[in-house]
């Protein structure tokens, strides 16, 4: 079964950090690109930001270049956002994806979000 198990979302004032973390189980995680997406309140899903298989590629979404970094583990099957300076327009559930490449909203399995909520 595969799961991608998001966590470390919570409420935060603008200016404040989180690190999303995004446990993977059941498929082979080093094979896969990796994505963080996130849907705000009455939105459609965005892209936030992607990493190759191995990690030698990273893409960011203007709305986050400079602020946020992905990376992986793979010998932990693990994904991370470290999400910096945050801004209540980051206010979204966030979500960790595996796909072939790391831009865009496509995915082939998707996990079921952390909550992230960004206010004074």
């Amino acid at each position: 079964e595969v799961q991608l198990q998001a966590s470390g979302g919570g409420l935060v004032q603008p200016g404040g950090s989180l690190r999303l973390s995004c446990a993977a189980s059941g498929f082979r995680f080093g094979s896969y690109a990796m994505k963080w997406l996130r849907q705000a309140p009455g939105k459609g899903p965005e892209w936030v930001s992607g990493i190759a298989s191995l990690g030698g590629g990273t893409g960011y979404a203007d709305s986050v270049k400079g602020r946020f970094t992905i990376s992986r583990d793979n010998a932990k099957n693990t994904l991370y956002l470290q999400m910096n300076n945050l801004e209540p327009d980051d206010t979204a559930i966030y979500y960790c994806a595996s796909a072939t490449i790391m831009w865009g909203t496509s995915h082939k399995y998707r996990g079921q979000g952390t909550l992230v909520t960004v206010s004074s």
